[in-house]
């Protein structure tokens, strides 16, 4: 007889466990992620609409991409506290507190922004996004020593061209030209092939003058790449110093395809035009040039030399008055400005102009010259002979500091006014090759002073002016890289695609 089985002795097979399921707070994180790294931003929005309202709003990730789409479209206040509510979420998170950060700098907050970054450094001391950030943000707040502090501490992380960039910078706002060179030198030796390093490197030697190794650095830039404008616009206006014009102007094409409406282009190429005489053709380039930038004193000053070499004393009067506004600390442009006064026969407030050059600049000696031409012609000869006595102690000044050669139109000039003022023994101009020549100038304008004819024509003046003085250097600004007025406007986070743009006056010359 067989006994049976109770029911519930059954043998039981062990069940298979079934898959471990994603939380529900994560199951369309892939799908979020694709649709934003294939910037199919509407499509990810509508799956982070349906992902948060299934989890509450408690989905940290859809919450943050969420955040970087409103970054992208422009809506940088929502994007703050979308970051913050992460923050919330995750309070150890470094990159959320990075990303808090990002929002508060765009927004000028750099203040707040240091503050957020210093938080996320105590929770990862080896970032070096948050050291150059935080350098950024510095620089910002003007705090020089803390923004090049951490800026070092972040090329001690690790080495990046955009840090040695932001750290030029902070020597170029300091006015610190060697540390600057010292700087780029360094970043051209990690990445010997970035054009933006070559570049700047050789606007900065550009602007000190060592035209060699200027012309090295951005012959380097375009081998690497031949249609950097940049590099073409700085090696176009050092032909043009020299004197190259038509070479230069060839260059000019080049960049005039890539950036059309670039300032500085088409202030050099009137300049180009001015040198070869082509007065009319000059001012409407520059005329151009001003209208794409009404408040660059440069074409403004270049427009009234220009103006004043053609005898339109009116016009260069207008915009010479409008240099002098947006740069009032400059000599020379109070002497143009009282030379188009004097020929428009306001010479009162000509000697005011030349009063003011002569107090704001201490070594160019034309303004003295002119001064002392203009208080000889009205009868004031103890004036004249003062500013002729301090043009000859600035004359000796140069000659000894450098073997540079002056204008022969004003060596003529002060030769003339030092036979009138009877001080034609201790002339400093003459120079032993000419000494016959000048003898005989001597003579003939001694004889003639008795009667004390006027020096130097509108004509001769003007010419005079076009000359500006050959002695005289580039202003800081003029050419090569500029002190920059405010600090780069350059995005924190380090980025393989991002460019920095230096201003483009870096590569503007303003002809003598």
């Amino acid at each position: 007889m067989r006994t049976p089985f109770p029911a519930c002795a059954e043998s039981q097979k062990p069940r298979l466990k079934k898959g471990q399921e994603f939380p529900i707070l994560e199951k369309q994180n892939w799908l979020i992620h694709l649709h934003y790294i294939r910037k199919d931003y509407e499509a990810c929005k509508a799956v982070i609409k349906e992902q948060l309202q299934e989890t509450q709003g408690l989905c940290e990730y859809a919450i943050y991409v969420q955040a970087l789409i409103f970054r992208l479209e422009g809506n940088i206040q929502e994007s703050l506290e979308l970051f913050q509510t992460c923050a919330v979420l995750s309070p150890q998170c470094a990159g959320n507190l990075k990303q808090v950060a990002r929002s508060l700098f765009l927004l000028g907050k750099h203040k707040a922004a240091t503050e957020v970054y210093n938080e996320a450094a105590k929770l990862n001391q080896k970032d070096w996004e948050i050291c150059h950030n935080l350098g950024v943000c510095y620089i910002y707040l003007k705090q020089f020593s803390k923004a090049q502090e951490q800026l070092h501490n972040a090329l001690h992380l690790n080495r990046h061209d955009l840090t040695y960039i932001m750290l030029g910078k902070i020597h170029l706002l300091e006015g610190d030209l060697d540390k600057a060179i010292e700087i780029y030198k360094k970043a051209v030796e990690f990445s010997p092939e970035n054009t933006e390093l070559l570049t700047t490197l050789g606007l900065l030697y550009l602007q000190l003058g060592i035209y060699q190794k200027a012309f090295e650095h951005l012959g380097n830039a375009l081998t690497y790449d031949p249609t950097n404008y940049k590099a073409i616009l700085a090696a176009g206006s050092m032909m043009q110093t020299h004197g190259d014009f038509d070479v230069a102007l060839t260059k000019y094409r080049v960049v005039a395809c890539a950036v059309p409406e670039s300032p500085p282009l088409w202030n050099n190429i009137g300049m180009c035009f001015f040198g070869k005489k082509k007065y009319v053709a000059a001012i409407s380039c520059l005329k151009r040039a001003n209208y794409l930038a009404p408040f660059d004193w440069k074409i403004l000053y270049n427009l009234g030399l220009v103006h004043l070499t053609m005898q339109q004393y009116a016009s260069a009067f207008h915009f010479l008055s409008a240099a002098i506004n947006l740069q009032p600390k400059m000599g020379e442009l109070y002497m143009l400005l009282a030379v188009a006064l004097t020929n428009l026969e306001d010479p009162e407030n000509a000697k005011r102009a030349y009063a003011e050059a002569v107090r704001l600049d201490k070594c160019n000696p034309l303004v003295n010259l002119n001064y002392a031409v203009l208080l000889y012609n009205q009868g004031e000869k103890k004036g004249a002979l003062a500013q002729y006595q301090e043009m000859e102690k600035k004359v000796n000044l140069l000659k000894d500091s450098s073997s540079l050669e002056f204008d022969s139109e004003m060596v003529e000039m002060a030769q003339k006014l030092g036979a009138a003022l009877q001080v034609g023994e201790a002339l400093v101009w003459t120079k032993p090759v000419k000494d016959t020549k000048s003898k005989h100038r001597t003579t003939s304008a001694s004889k003639a002073g008795g009667f004390q004819q006027p020096l130097g024509s509108n004509q001769a003046l003007g010419q005079a002016m076009s000359s500006a003085a050959a002695h005289r250097k580039l202003p800081s600004g003029a050419g090569g890289v500029s002190q920059l007025p405010k600090p780069p406007s350059l995005p924190l986070e380090p980025e393989p695609t991002t460019e920095a743009h230096p201003t483009e006056a870096s590569a503007q010359i303003r002809e003598k």
